[in-house]
């Protein structure tokens, strides 16, 4: 199976199935010094862990991580760091149902074409499951971003169905199961998706991550524009169905004088570009959007058909998130801080002794 390896000189290599022994990855390429625990991944993990509220599936897995090497004397050496995390609380029999079935709108299908064979417990190797050890090697890159370069990585939840959050507060994110950033809103997503569960259905959301601090000139294009490594990584992420960055396809109603980031010496007026021009960053914040399609496994019957090619009824049961987009916030902030990392190596190592006679120009004017 290919397809398994992120990045170019800082790559992440995962493997591991939702119900297999264990999760685990490969980072290679991290530089040497970083001082690096298991505690430094045990917080985003934590965020997205299963089990945490009565809005996501009742899973109950602790998303222990362990360093198995590429760490010594509580630094980074250079070598590989290895990353594992048991899993410990399987129930595959929840599964036996769909063994010969294939479940609308999910992998089931693809998967046994491709490869003539699939593991149906819990979509395998296509359960978001997998994005566990993203998150980990996510937070490596997120904390050398943030200790070598100034560069923040975060993200909310910008909208569940047809509940839209219109105030930004980061000081609230946290404090809900949402990741909401607008507290009057949190208890409709409660209504909503208490009313969901009801109906044993299921919904999309929209994520928004934002990267502030990151320098200009991060980028290679024409094939690895930053913004297309961007998008690439976003939609690799399992259920994610559009990505936007900036004003995304809100553009296409725009005219050019007012979709143009002005530039003055006080700093650039405006951020349609999402802080990518020509595929690289101009030190403006990076901002990016995706919609995350309503989870396939729900219990609300629905036709299908069998491995026979047999006309079929599915109806889905187990442990599933009503709305995947709930856990999807660590999720999105590791892509894009991989994104970050591994073209913040790829600017040092072709230049590194670069220096711009143009002054850097501020991301926001009068800041």
């Amino acid at each position: 199976m290919a397809g398994n390896t992120f990045g170019k000189l800082f790559t992440v290599t995962t493997f591991g199935e939702s119900h297999g022994p264990a999760l685990g990855c490969i980072v290679d390429g991290c530089p040497p010094g970083l001082a690096l625990s298991s505690a430094d991944m045990q917080p985003d993990l934590d965020r997205r862990k299963p089990g945490t509220s009565r809005f996501t599936t009742q899973r109950r897995e602790a998303d222990e991580v362990r360093i198995l090497s590429g760490v010594f004397e509580g630094v980074t050496t250079g070598t590989p760091i290895g990353l594992l995390i048991e899993n410990t609380d399987q129930r595959s029999k929840d599964y036996s149902k769909i063994k010969d079935v294939f479940r609308p709108a999910h992998a089931d299908y693809t998967y046994q074409q491709k490869y003539g064979r699939r593991d149906y417990r819990g979509g395998g190797r296509s359960s978001a499951r997998e994005t566990a050890m993203r998150v980990a090697a996510g937070a490596i890159a997120k904390k050398y971003l943030a200790e070598y370069a100034g560069v923040t990585v975060r993200g909310y939840l910008k909208q569940l169905g047809p509940v839209v959050a219109e105030q930004l507060d980061w000081n609230v994110v946290e404090s809900n199961p949402f990741f909401c950033p607008d507290p009057e809103k949190v208890p409709a997503m409660e209504a909503y998706m208490a009313d969901l569960n009801k109906r044993g259905d299921s919904v999309g959301a929209r994520i928004n991550v934002v990267a502030t601090g990151v320098p200009p000139g991060l980028g290679e294009p024409v094939f690895d524009r930053l913004d297309a490594d961007i998008a690439s990584a976003m939609m690799g992420i399992n259920a994610v169905k559009g990505v936007e960055l900036g004003a995304g396809f809100a553009c296409v109603a725009q005219q050019g004088s007012e979709h143009r980031d002005a530039l003055t010496p006080e700093g650039f007026v405006g951020n349609n570009a999402g802080g990518v021009l020509g595929g690289i960053s101009s030190g403006q914040d990076i901002t990016v959007s995706l919609a995350l399609k309503p989870t396939s496994s729900i219990r609300q019957p629905g036709a299908s058909v069998n491995t026979a090619g047999e006309a079929v009824e599915v109806v889905t049961t187990g442990r599933h998130d009503p709305c995947v987009g709930i856990r999807a916030t660590p999720i999105a902030e590791a892509m894009l801080a991989l994104v970050l990392m591994d073209h913040l190596l790829r600017q040092r190592a072709q230049n590194a002794g670069i220096v711009s006679p143009t002054p850097v120009i501020p991301a926001t004017a009068g800041s």
